[in-house]
């Protein structure tokens, strides 16, 4: 699954739970980030 997809399901979900629950934009945006860095670094060393 190409990383572009993974990032546009994820943006999509959390866009949808931040319009729910705007307090928890922070932590969306942090966990995003971090799964993002993940995903890139597995990619670039396999």
């Amino acid at each position: 699954m190409p990383i572009i997809l993974v990032g546009g399901i994820i943006a999509l979900i959390f866009g949808i739970v931040i319009m729910i629950f705007p307090k928890i934009l922070n932590y969306l945006i942090g966990i995003f980030l971090i799964l993002c860095g993940v995903l890139a670094l597995i990619i670039h060393f396999t």
